[in-house]
């Protein structure tokens, strides 16, 4: 219930689709919509749960809420299934570690970005990319928002199940 009602507020917010609406008529981004991110999440609507999220955080903090909202829609654009891989990599090679800079790679390819939002997708996984601290208090809202999100989208479908336990066993 609380998901349709963000869902239904993301898409009456005109601010935001016009700030998005380039972006999300793209060919490229669109076809994050093939791939899972986490769960049953795909990495499309992955990337809108945590661009509309940091939008609200960034416009209430009086920030660029422009660039946030481009930029988190953009900051996972890696374009494979990183779930299929069977290619033994190092650590600091496997997906957790590169795809920011991948995904940077494609969104420059397609759009022109400004200097928050190239440092918002670039640097989306600090801590774990330890070398690439956040610039721009943006930055950091949506690296937080994007550990958010990609918690409740891995771990949402064992919170269902303990919650249809719960029912079923009253």
């Amino acid at each position: 219930m609380k998901n349709e009602i963000i869902l239904e507020e993301m898409y009456n917010d005109t601010e935001f689709q016009e700030y998005i609406k380039e972006l999300d008529e793209n060919e490229s981004v669109q076809s994050m919509k093939k791939y899972i991110q986490h769960g049953s999440t795909t990495t499309y609507e992955h990337c809108l749960n945590v661009s509309y999220i940091s939008y609200k955080i960034a416009k209430k903090l009086n920030l660029d809420a422009r660039s946030t909202a481009r930029a988190a829609l953009l900051h996972d654009l890696f374009l494979y299934d990183w779930h299929k891989t069977t290619e033994k990599k190092p650590l600091f090679k496997k997906h957790g570690f590169t795809h920011a800079k991948t995904a940077l790679d494609n969104a420059c390819k397609y759009f022109d970005l400004n200097d928050i939002e190239k440092d918002i997708i670039a640097k989306h996984m600090w801590p774990l990319t330890f070398r690439h601290v956040p610039k721009y208090k943006e930055s950091i809202i949506v690296t937080l928002v994007d550990k958010r999100c990609s918690t409740i989208e891995t771990f949402a479908p064992f919170f269902k199940h303990r919650q249809a336990k719960k029912v079923t066993s009253k």
